[in-house]
């Protein structure tokens, strides 16, 4: 009976594409072969910005899809972890630990490149900023008041640097809870870029550069009252940086930034900051040590700096910036006015797709699984949308209505039993939706 039911579908919905399914062989949701992993093993420094992606932007390289939407993930996974319950007293904080991160995510089956999380960082801001950003419980045991999860680092483990081609090190940045509700809500002030910008720059020679003051705040701001982690972002993700590069240093190395929204306007800042720190370099090491590449892959970017500031950013020749944006999303568009863009730029339309409802609304085209999407099927104004990268289209539906009902994807599926509320042995209910590592307190 199953077949004739599937022959119906299929008849009746003649007009919808058929969705791609998950398939054993599939890898990072595509079907990728060994000669991928040989091709990515041997040009991983062309896919990630050596030559400034030149010949593979358009049309978009097949590798390079797989390699952005990769990055995505990784991205995504930050808000897919973040606990967003305002009663629970662990809101703010990520819902998995780090010991079972990716695999409680879904980045583990079916996944080639496998990682492990060495640490969660956290957030605050020194000025105010929309509750879109810092997040805040309504328990009176809350396990923070003013500080955040906005992170994880990550490296590449033994059995995935061969498929890599270097040992891989990844920071992603979380971005906004909701969607859009700051672009009205943030006063686009900007403050000098200085303190990140290393002992050569000469604000005199390049002139005065100067950056979005939210977003340095949130990067550079530290919580000296917290309990928890009292030193800046910036601080907790250098500090690590500086251990794994020296733990590795005997190996090829590279360092992979990724955000979306906000979280790409804090990984923009970031990568800069490893550059001219030279944190991408051992410090127990001679001076000739080579630095290992250092690039940002970035969604819906919003603008960071000024004009100075990209000029400044253009000169290190071990920074990759690779911006990726919706031709219909607005948050790249801001600031309107005294910033500029950063990096290489590849635009997406998702608006040419046949799996989404609405592909015009702002919150759709934002969103960033509708941008791995776009990654996935876009073929430029004259070819249509096709997907090369065979991406499951029920992951647009993973916290909001963006696929068609034809495909009969539930609205919000990625959901925690009963929202995080577990069954006591006497019967009573209680809130346990935050996993804790053993060093946990």
């Amino acid at each position: 009976m199953i077949p004739f039911f599937k022959r119906m579908f299929r008849k009746k919905f003649s007009k919808v594409p058929t969705p791609p399914k998950w398939r054993p062989e599939n890898t990072s949701h595509s079907a990728t072969t060994s000669s991928t992993h040989g091709y990515i093993a041997d040009k991983w420094e062309i896919l990630m910005g050596q030559t400034h992606w030149e010949n593979l932007l358009q049309p978009l390289d097949k590798h390079l899809r797989q390699t952005i939407i990769h990055y995505g993930e990784m991205s995504q996974a930050s808000y897919d972890t973040f606990i967003r319950e305002k009663y629970s007293k662990h809101a703010g904080r990520s819902r998995y630990s780090e010991k079972q991160f990716f695999s409680k995510l879904g980045l583990v089956l079916g996944h080639p490149y496998k990682y492990k999380v060495t640490k969660f960082f956290y957030a605050t801001s020194g000025i105010e900023v929309p509750d879109a950003f810092i997040f805040k419980s309504l328990s009176l045991e809350a396990w923070s008041k003013d500080t955040n999860f906005m992170g994880y680092v990550a490296v590449a483990d033994d059995e995935s640097v061969g498929l890599l081609g270097r040992r891989d090190i990844v920071v992603s940045w979380r971005g906004s809870v909701e969607f859009l509700e700051w672009l009205n809500d943030f006063r686009f002030l900007q403050v000098s870029a200085g303190d990140i910008l290393g002992r050569d720059y000469d604000h005199g020679q390049d002139g005065e550069a100067e950056v979005h003051q939210g977003w340095f705040s949130i990067y550079t701001t530290e919580n000296l009252s917290s309990p928890f982690e009292k030193t800046s972002a910036r601080e907790q993700v250098l500090t690590e940086l500086t251990r794994l590069v020296e733990q590795y240093k005997n190996e090829e190395i590279s360092i992979t930034i990724t955000g979306h929204s906000l979280g790409a306007a804090l990984a923009t800042l970031n990568a800069v900051d490893i550059v001219a720190n030279k944190i991408n370099q051992p410090k127990n090491s001679s001076n000739n040590a080579k630095p290992c590449m250092v690039t940002a892959i970035l969604f819906a970017c919003p603008r960071v700096g000024d004009t100075n500031f990209k000029k400044i950013v253009s000169k290190y020749e071990h920074l990759k910036i690779l911006r990726i944006k919706n031709a219909q999303d607005v948050v790249p568009n801001y600031p309107l006015i005294d910033y500029s863009d950063v990096g290489e730029e590849l635009i997406i339309d998702t608006t040419q797709s046949p799996y989404l409802k609405k592909p015009g609304l702002p919150s759709v085209s934002h969103n960033l699984e509708v941008y791995m999407h776009g990654v996935a099927g876009t073929q430029g104004s004259e070819e249509g949308f096709k997907l090369v990268v065979e991406r499951d289209v029920a992951l647009l539906n993973k916290f909001y209505d963006n696929l068609k009902d034809d495909y009969l994807v539930p609205i919000g599926w990625f959901a925690v039993k009963y929202k995080g509320m577990v069954q006591q042995d006497d019967g009573s209910w209680m809130l346990m939706d935050c996993e804790m590592d053993d060093d946990d307190t």
